[in-house]
């Protein structure tokens, strides 16, 4: 079967495809198209139950998110340890998959008086569920595709998350308030299936994509990861590179909760229906990813070549202390709306692809485990630390002017923690080859002096 995206064409000068690539892009925009059209097919279910439950129960809700976060990632480190990732990750769908079966069932059989209470656990499964099945698939990406071609194709890979995301918040937006709740959710269990098989066809080309010229070799990708059930944890703290990417996280995360409390409050005080606040929330979603997508297909490769990984992940910072000081000034609903959309879109366009970059230069029980507890225990924790900050910021009676002022510190460390990001990212991946041509020996260093035929 020939290659679906040749090395020469339109697809290869947008992006900078090369021979032998193709098929494996395909592979990963199917995966993601597929876990983030799942997820945003239940995004504003939980949305809607969140603001339903309260807004002042909001915190408590994040504090059970980072409890639960803790739990699950030690049984996914042991399962990390103990199987090879065409097994590992099938098992971990699969798992989320079965519990959005019982959350239909409970829906659809409990009384209504259970709503409220249904929908606080919803709120916090769907919050860990969507840190996990995203962080395993760019764990995935990261181990299946070099430094190299991360730089090139993350961008768009990221585009197929973008356009899962149009497709679930569409579905969501056109049918909630005409399908029951719990008839979206099987929606979203068909659509993790179809996830974990395009994981399988993705995984089926690792070895051919690593012959791809200047891919990097790497050894042992379908074999069992083994190490230390806590290594996630102590690897993390070990090393000042991975400390600083749950920086970049940390601070990422707790300006984002000032920002959701903000729309979360707007939404209550706006649309008393619920189905008027889910589509709410939904039509939200869907301008945040129409706009996101026209920046991977077209700017991200481009912007990451152009400016390198340090100022790339450089832009979101910077947008947010510019963003943060206008809310500051103008605190009004318009402001925040904007802000909270094209903030979104810098993330999810330009900031999330790039910072995945950052981990195909760590070694490979790293990128499961270390990562895994990056995106999800220490980015919920940055949620409870926005959570609490923002109810203690409004206790003292400052209002959105008060939240921003505290932001725009925040947001600058944050911008010179990108920057040290980007310069440590280059140097590891210049110390990668130098070892990996010493290792190769006299003969490789002249092949490489040759030129071409």
């Amino acid at each position: 079967m020939p290659d679906p995206v040749p090395g020469r064409g339109p697809l290869a000068r947008l992006i900078d495809i090369q021979p032998g690539e193709g098929r494996a892009l395909a592979w990963a925009w199917a995966y993601i198209f597929s876990i983030l059209a799942a997820y945003y097919v239940l995004r504003p279910i939980r949305d809607q139950m969140g603001v339903a439950g309260g807004i002042e129960n909001l915190p408590w809700l994040f504090t059970a998110t980072l409890v639960g976060m803790l739990c699950l990632n030690l049984p996914f480190a042991y399962l990390v340890k103990r199987m090879p990732r065409a097994r590992f990750v099938p098992i971990t769908y699969r798992f989320f998959a079965a519990n959005i079966l019982v959350f239909a069932l409970v829906l659809y059989a409990a009384p209504p008086d259970w709503t409220i209470w249904i929908g606080r656990v919803f709120f916090v499964w769907l919050s860990i569920f969507n840190l996990f099945v995203v962080s395993i698939f760019w764990a995935t990406i990261v181990d299946v595709f070099s430094n190299e071609q991360g730089r090139r194709l993350f961008g768009f890979i990221a585009a197929g998350a973008t356009v899962g995301a149009i497709a679930g918040s569409a579905t969501t937006a056109i049918l909630a308030k005409n399908v029951p709740t719990w008839g979206l959710m099987l929606c979203a269990v068909v659509l993790l299936e179809v996830a974990v098989f395009c994981m399988r066809g993705l995984a089926a080309l690792s070895s051919r994509l690593h012959e791809v010229p200047g891919s990097g070799a790497r050894d042992g990708q379908d074999g069992t990861i083994g190490g230390s059930v806590l290594a996630g944890v102590t690897r993390t703290f070990a090393s000042p590179y991975l400390l600083n990417i749950s920086l970049f996280l940390l601070l990422f995360s707790v300006t984002s909760t000032f920002l959701y409390f903000e729309q979360a409050g707007i939404a209550k005080r706006s649309f008393p229906d619920r189905g008027a606040q889910t589509a709410f929330f939904a039509s939200v979603d869907l301008a945040v990813n129409v706009l996101t997508l026209g920046v991977q297909l077209f700017l991200t490769g481009r912007i990451v070549n152009r400016l390198g990984v340090g100022l790339t992940l450089a832009i979101l910072p910077a947008f947010s202390i510019l963003g943060f000081a206008a809310l500051a000034v103008w605190p009004t609903i318009g402001v925040i709306v904007a802000f909270q959309v094209l903030r979104r879109a810098g993330n999810f366009a330009i900031a999330r692809p790039i910072r995945e970059v950052l981990f195909t230069v760590v070694p490979r029980e790293d990128r499961y485990k270390a990562k895994s507890f990056i995106d999800t225990v220490v980015y919920r924790l940055g949620d409870q630390v926005g959570a609490w900050s923002f109810t203690g910021i409004q206790g003292l009676g400052f209002g959105s002017t008060g939240i921003a002022g505290a932001a725009i510190p925040l947001s600058a460390a944050w911008l010179l923690n990108s920057l040290w990001l980007g310069r440590a990212q280059d140097r590891r991946q210049t110390e990668a080859a130098t070892e990996e041509l010493n290792a190769a020996g006299p003969s490789a260093s002249l092949s490489r002096a040759a030129p071409s035929a």
